[in-house]
């Protein structure tokens, strides 16, 4: 099904939010009750009964075919199959759109297998695509973990720029209880502080304004992308502020070594000159020397005498050698589980695989009692 949005923004840029999937979809719905405006919104599932309860006002069911609305059972080819089969439907609903957010919650079936396809057909479109992604709690188990990260290596080959939120990193935030459910609101405000400081930045006057060249200028081609903010008040407010930005406790990356930064600050109007200076001599004595940095600023009064930083930072200087890293821990964990490293080796979308993946499932949970 389709609708046409209500809001669409007829002056600036076209900035669309699309979710993917279950956890997708609900980081959509808490983003439209948030009252984000200049904003489009769009919902993307294979279950009919889950996507009925999406705010979005421009709904598909994508593989009405081959799923009959019932969704992908966890299966991540059978979200791919069933993108595919709507490839046509996604690419209309894409029309116009300056730049994508692509939202989904990785280790399922419609999100993992879907949101690659997704983010395919808008570079194909030339939109500036950028994935904001969630990895499951461990306790969500080693298959789903497995699934998710080959999900997010098949979302990269396909965006400008990749945010992950391990949903792992969600319990160490507080020293109290977190309930499910405010964790869940806490990962999707990543994904509603950038949307919103970008759309700011471009379609919302301010001090300081930016166009969509400069954001195209950071974000574009990036790889690993960096999504922190931090809001505080008092009289240290900027360096809190800004620390908490630089260094995302949610998050598996900070700024250190970034070639490209996008620094958004929102104060009260009588924020000094001097707050303001801290706040990015903070952000930029930790990225690259030679980073493209990128301001903007905007008052607001309901502020009082509060200062949110937003920072966004692509092009790391320690992404390869952390990809490296990565990789040789692979190779160990592969050499202590070789059934382990035969389900890394696997891709979706071929029935015999899967049963394959079954199969030595059963066999180690059998060794492992």
């Amino acid at each position: 099904m389709n609708f046409e949005i209500d809001n669409y923004v007829d002056k600036g840029v076209a900035i669309k939010v699309v979710g993917v999937g279950g956890g997708g979809g609900n980081a959509v719905n808490r983003m439209i009750a948030s009252g984000m405006q200049s904003v489009e919104f769009l919902s993307l599932n294979t279950d009919s009964q889950v996507l009925s309860s999406s705010n979005a006002a421009q709904k598909i069911q994508i593989g009405a075919k081959s799923t009959r609305g019932k969704g992908a059972g966890g299966h991540p080819e059978i979200g791919q199959k069933a993108a595919e089969e709507s490839r046509d439907e996604i690419a209309t609903a894409l029309k116009g759109t300056d730049m994508l957010f692509v939202a989904a919650g990785m280790g399922g079936g419609t999100g993992t297998g879907a949101a690659p396809i997704v983010a395919q057909i808008a570079k194909e479109m030339g939109i500036l695509t950028v994935g904001i992604v969630t990895k499951p709690f461990a306790f969500e188990g080693r298959r789903r973990m497995e699934q998710a990260e080959m999900g997010i290596l098949a979302l990269r080959e396909h965006v400008d720029a990749l945010v992950v939120v391990p949903n792992e990193k969600l319990k160490y935030l507080s020293d109290t209880k977190i309930t499910l459910v405010n964790a869940f609101e806490v990962a999707d405000d990543v994904l509603r502080h950038g949307v919103q400081s970008i759309s700011d930045l471009i379609n919302i006057p301010g001090l300081i304004n930016l166009d969509f060249a400069d954001v195209t200028a950071v974000m574009k081609d990036a790889g690993q992308a960096h999504m922190g903010v931090g809001r505080a008040s008092g009289k240290d407010k900027a360096a809190d502020a800004a620390t908490a930005a630089i260094s995302s406790p949610l998050l598996e990356t900070s700024i250190n070594g970034a070639k490209g930064v996008i620094i958004n600050i929102i104060a009260s109007p009588d924020i000094s000159l001097e707050d303001v200076d801290l706040a990015s001599s903070m952000v930029r004595d930790v990225a690259h020397p030679d980073a493209n940095i990128i301001w903007g600023a905007a008052l607001d009064p309901s502020f009082n005498d509060e200062m949110q930083v937003t920072v966004i930072a692509t092009n790391f200087e320690t992404e390869e050698p952390f990809r490296q890293e990565k990789k040789v821990q692979e190779e160990k964990e592969e050499e202590k589980d070789p059934a382990a490293a035969l389900l890394k080796t696997l891709k979706f979308g071929d029935e015999e695989e899967k049963q394959e993946i079954d199969d030595f499932e059963v066999i180690r949970k059998i060794f492992d009692r």
